[in-house]
């Protein structure tokens, strides 16, 4: 553990009154006129490292596209380290939200490893000695360095799941935000895959129908439904409340209890 934290991108500082994500009355329709996300009001500060959970088709995802410029909004306001995010500052935000989708094949393009994870710093501008830095910090903090000239298509689901982080680790994001990162891993790849994120120690967003590992990973849990915060608390507060997450589609595993 020690060793993945000494490994790991210098992120950027930001001031101490500056939370890492701000978001206000985010609001968002789809073509088709469904509201997808009503009025969503968020404030995740520096370290933090904070669970979002909810039902299918509750605006989880949604909301985290929003972060990185992915989606616009149809109302509302989103500041990551203070800077708001809009079509004059996407490149900036970009750099500073890392965002690793549920599915690494999405993630990884590339012919090699070192290539997909070299691909987003070179894309910001990093060149020679810092880039190869940036990448062995990167492939080395997710246990991954031996196997950088592989193709990621030779990769076991639960490699690729660390090499698509590691991507994003290369970039130095401020913010990290995970969508369903535990799913489809064996029991030993999401032990793996949480002692790294554990390693980062960074602020972390992490979107999940899998409430043990919110419970294992992050301490606060925003709980969303149909497109609104319903519940933002200590994550085994949340978990506790029965009657909460059986109003809201959740639903613990059988015989699993809450420290």
């Amino acid at each position: 553990m020690d060793r993945l934290s000494e490994s790991l991108p210098e992120r950027t500082a930001l001031p101490e009154s500056v939370p890492a994500l701000a978001v206000s009355g985010l609001a968002f329709h789809y073509p088709d006129g469904h509201r997808a996300l009503q009025g969503v009001d968020l404030r995740v500060e520096r370290g933090e490292r904070v669970a979002v959970l909810g039902p299918n088709g509750a605006g989880k995802t949604t909301m985290t596209l929003h972060l990185n410029g992915v989606l616009r909004a149809s109302s509302g306001r989103i500041e990551i380290g203070g800077l708001p995010v809009d079509s004059r500052t996407l490149k900036e935000i970009r750099r500073r939200v890392g965002l690793v989708f549920q599915d690494p094949d999405d993630q990884l393009f590339m012919p090699t490893v070192r290539e997909d994870v070299a691909f987003g710093p070179a894309n910001f501008g990093v060149r020679g000695a810092e880039l190869e830095e940036r990448v062995q910090s990167a492939l080395d903090a997710v246990g991954m360095a031996e196997h950088a000239h592989r193709s990621p298509l030779h990769l076991s689901g639960g490699q690729r799941k660390r090499i698509a982080l590691a991507t994003v680790l290369a970039c130095q994001p401020e913010l990290l935000v995970l969508d369903e990162p535990s799913s489809n891993l064996e029991p030993v790849a999401r032990r793996e895959l949480a002692e790294v994120l554990l390693a980062w120690g960074g602020t972390m967003l992490m979107v999940t129908h899998d409430l043990p590992y919110a419970l294992q990973l992050c301490p606060r849990s925003v709980l969303i439904d149909n497109g609104a915060v319903v519940a933002d608390g200590p994550t085994a507060e949340i978990l506790a409340d029965s009657e909460l997450l059986a109003a809201h589609r959740l639903e613990l595993p059988y015989g699993f209890r809450i420290p």
